[in-house]
């Protein structure tokens, strides 16, 4: 019995023993394992060899920690910055606003002024009879950039960035003396011809005239240096967009014209186009209701017409705005794809009719000038030759345009106008013979 009860008192501490090692190997492990953990936080197969070496300390605590930190300062950082574009978007847009005012605001007179006002806000109407629309477009921000050399002397001859301008070549040459013989008479300063030849920049030249000689263009030059009055008429709608880009009103002028006083001290400058009619009546130059009668249609056999005569392209002034230089690049291109169009009635047209299916219509204003000022020949010789009263007005010009003996006409002009020759006119026909 007592050797059986040693035997198992034996085994009992062998098995306690046993236990004892695992217990204190498993406490080894975990020990090891928290010295290893210690050592290399990241574990032994990281890929970044610094941190696996370094022991990891407070500093790294501190790093995750200013890292969670940053990471919300970032956001915060995004966050301020997409509030800054923002604000930014809205300045440039406040910026550009009152840049468009002031630009408006510097170039703009009277009515464009008023015009950028009424469109930058909404009115009320007005009482009955008080409301008026606004006629005047703003001119466009000049561009010197478009021709340097015609800028250059534009400055010197233009006066308040206006002047009178004319296309001239050879076959012209003895009515251009005379208009510019009656211009400098008329103390008129600011004038130019645009010289198509070498005879007519020679000529230019020794009667100290102001002259503007366009760079050679092989198409354009050989209708200006050959081209009869038609031809050169129709050119002078591109030569004239050049001006317009330059920020420049011009008073477009054939030479077929007498001046007798300084034109430009009787425009009103309320609208693109300031032109003078082919008119020869106030209904026909300012415009009538013709009715049309169609018996055939029984009760409704009357039909109303509106009618006016066409202005004359051959004397207008044209202030430099989009809805006139659009005007000049409609002509210029219908006149470049059908020459035997008459370049009068498609400046007319451009400038008259509407908008319709499939077409838009320029949206441009437009003025008649006064008929007896601004006198087409027709007015003279039917009319005012024949009247006392009218006979002792004195026109601002007198266009020879619906005559083709214009030389003879214009000197007569003169005579009468000027030297003081009563009978002067008298022996011309009212028409043409």
């Amino acid at each position: 019995m007592a050797g059986r009860r040693e035997g198992l008192l034996t085994r009992e501490k062998g098995q306690s023993l046993q236990v004892s090692r695992i217990i204190i190997a498993v406490m080894i492990g975990v020990l090891l394992g928290c010295v290893f953990a210690l050592l290399s936080p990241r574990g032994f197969f990281s890929s970044n060899r610094y941190i696996h070496s370094r022991p990891i300390g407070i500093s790294d605590l501190q790093i995750e920690s200013s890292a969670c930190e940053s990471s919300e300062r970032l956001n915060a950082l995004k966050s301020d910055i997409l509030s800054v574009t923002e604000k930014n978007s809205e300045l440039k847009k406040q910026i550009k606003s009152l840049t468009e005012k002031l630009r408006l605001s510097e170039q703009g007179k009277g009515h464009a002024q008023q015009q950028f006002v009424m469109l930058g806000e909404k009115h009320k109407a007005g009482p009955f009879g008080t409301v008026k629309g606004l006629r005047t477009n703003p001119t466009v921000i000049p561009d010197e950039s478009v021709n340097p050399r015609l800028a250059k002397i534009l400055e010197k001859v233009a006066i308040s960035k206006e002047l009178i301008v004319a296309l001239a070549n050879s076959n012209v040459k003895a009515m251009l003396e005379v208009w510019f013989s009656n211009i400098k008479r008329a103390g008129i300063p600011n004038y130019l011809v645009v010289a198509l030849d070498d005879n007519i920049e020679e000529f230019c030249k020794s009667n100290d005239v102001p002259f503007y000689r366009r760079d050679p263009n092989e198409g354009i030059d050989t209708i200006a240096k050959t081209g009869g009055n038609h031809a050169v008429s129709a050119l002078k709608f591109r030569i004239l967009r050049e001006f317009l880009q330059l920020g420049y009103s011009v008073l477009l002028s054939d030479v077929d014209i007498v001046y007798l006083q300084n034109p430009f001290d009787y425009l009103y400058r309320d609208s693109d186009v300031e032109s003078m009619s082919d008119g020869h009546s106030n209904a026909t130059a300012y415009g009538y209701n013709d009715v049309f009668d169609e018996p055939a249609m029984g009760w409704a056999r009357y039909a109303h017409t509106m009618r006016i005569w066409v202005y004359n392209s051959g004397f207008f002034y044209i202030r430099p705005t989009l809805p006139s230089i659009e005007l000049l690049d409609r002509v210029a291109d219908r006149l470049s794809h059908d020459s035997k169009s008459w370049d009068q009635a498609v400046f007319n047209e451009e400038l008259f009719f509407p908008s319709r299916p499939g077409k838009d219509g320029l949206h441009a204003a437009k003025r008649t000038m006064d008929i007896y000022l601004f006198m087409n020949s027709k007015v003279l010789f039917k009319t005012v030759r024949k009247d006392a009263r009218l006979k002792k007005l004195k026109p601002v010009i007198v266009h020879v345009n619906y005559h083709p003996d214009k030389f003879a006409r214009m000197k007569a002009v003169v005579d009468f106008y000027v030297n003081g020759k009563q009978d002067a006119l008298e022996h011309f026909p009212d028409g043409s013979e």
